[in-house]
């Protein structure tokens, strides 16, 4: 699906893949780095990360790098569809921000 302007269209990402797709924005990682990285922006267990690489590599989201220093360790990285739907999500998480804040709702401290 396109917009008027012919760009892609994604739909909104789950915290899951949000936080895959975050911690593969610097650079390649092997899936115990990634899961490591995407706890601390979504709780996942072994089962929500591989089932979600999985799913993210069919969609193209993904691609694994052929790179290996372990033959139990596969490294994945970004693909520019996956940064333009980690940036349509940035936006959109943008955008309910600026709504929030219209709307007098302020973002509390950390630990308050």
């Amino acid at each position: 699906m396109s917009t008027p302007t012919g760009t892609p269209e994604f739909p909104p990402l789950t915290p899951a893949v949000f936080a895959i797709l975050l911690a593969l924005a610097d650079g390649e990682k092997h899936g115990y780095a990634i899961m490591q990285e995407a706890r601390q922006h979504s709780p996942m267990g072994p089962g929500t990360l591989y089932g979600s690489l999985d799913r993210l590599l069919a969609s193209g989201l993904i691609a694994e790098t052929g790179f290996t220093d372990d033959d139990r360790r596969r490294y994945y990285r970004l693909t520019a569809s996956g940064r333009q739907a980690l940036a349509a999500e940035a936006a959109r998480m943008q955008q309910a921000i600026v709504r929030v804040r219209r709307k007098g709702i302020k973002p509390q401290e950390a630990g308050a």
